[in-house]
């Protein structure tokens, strides 16, 4: 009978989890579907103005600060993870790349030379123990991702990267793709690189225009584009942060689901091996009363 009260005991607890993650199940989904249609939204306005830049910059090599390649002295490394587990390998994927990149650089820069940004309270806990970093941590933009709160934190990086305080900045994060799929990226956020180098020889053989779209500017294109790289960079950090987000929800999301079926083959079998045990102690019993019958008889 013993035996049959640890296999109720863990049935009783296996459906308990069974339940829990069911309903963070349910709850990711609901979060999921918020996410997806937040980055689904933002991806279209961010590729307008990339390809904008790309054609000034393309036609006319303007250049601005933020493309002010130099000497890498002092590298921000932005490492964007999440605030809560339970999400698979989303987390670990991405410290394990963040990690690849401060080896990297500890080999070409002296210490105290590697600022690390981070994004997540699961980064934050386990980049504090690393004493040689400059750790700066922005946990709290993921608790409710503002555009104007992200711009702040742009405009802060924009001001160290031309200050020169800062020589690269590079970020470090999950892209979101689908629910089940999780591409993870490391994207040079600061200095741009200039359109026209990436262009070429292709460029020039289009003929004298080497932009994709003839735009007619007002004011400058210079102005412009003094006007718009700014905007740009902001918006690619709020981008990358909404990925970040809808990757995490359809991690956890997967995650959950894949624990919730676990748990329904994992009852399955205790079921089967109470009703064996269960089964085996009533007929124990019947042959004992079978056996205390007959030896009255006797």
């Amino acid at each position: 009978m013993a035996n049959l009260k640890e296999v109720r005991t863990r049935i009783a607890s296996v459906s308990s989890t069974q339940q829990i993650t069911s309903a963070m199940k349910m709850v990711s989904a609901a979060k999921f579907r918020r996410a997806q249609n937040a980055i689904t939204g933002m991806r279209p306005y961010t590729a307008q103005l990339q390809e904008i830049i790309s054609d000034i910059d393309t036609g006319d090599g303007i250049q601005t600060p933020y493309h002010d390649a130099r000497p890498v002295q002092t590298v921000l490394l932005v490492v964007v993870t999440s605030n809560k587990g339970l999400c698979g390998a989303f987390n670990s994927n991405v410290l394990k790349q963040a990690q690849q990149r401060i080896n990297h650089y500890r080999q070409q820069l002296p210490e105290g030379h590697i600022r690390v940004l981070s994004i997540g309270k699961k980064s934050s806990e386990l980049l504090v123990r690393q004493k040689d970093l400059v750790l700066t941590t922005q946990d709290e933009l993921l608790d409710a991702p503002a555009f104007d709160t992200v711009a702040s934190l742009a405009d802060c990086i924009m001001e160290q990267f031309t200050s020169k305080e800062i020589d690269c900045v590079e970020i470090v994060y999950n892209q979101f793709k689908n629910s089940l799929t999780q591409v993870l990226s490391t994207e040079q956020f600061l200095p741009l690189a200039a359109a026209s180098s990436a262009v070429g020889a292709a460029g020039t053989q289009e003929g004298s225009s080497s932009s994709a779209n003839d735009y007619i500017y007002e004011p400058s294109k210079e102005d412009i584009l003094r006007e718009m790289v700014p905007l740009t960079l902001r918006s690619t950090i709020y981008r990358i942060i909404l990925d970040s987000l809808a990757s995490e929800h359809g991690a956890r999301m997967t995650a959950m689901q894949k624990a919730t079926d676990n748990a329904t083959e994992l009852l399955k079998d205790l079921t089967l091996s109470y009703n064996k045990a269960r089964q085996a102690a009533i007929t124990n019993e019947i042959i004992e009363i079978v056996s205390g019958s007959e030896a009255l008889k006797g």
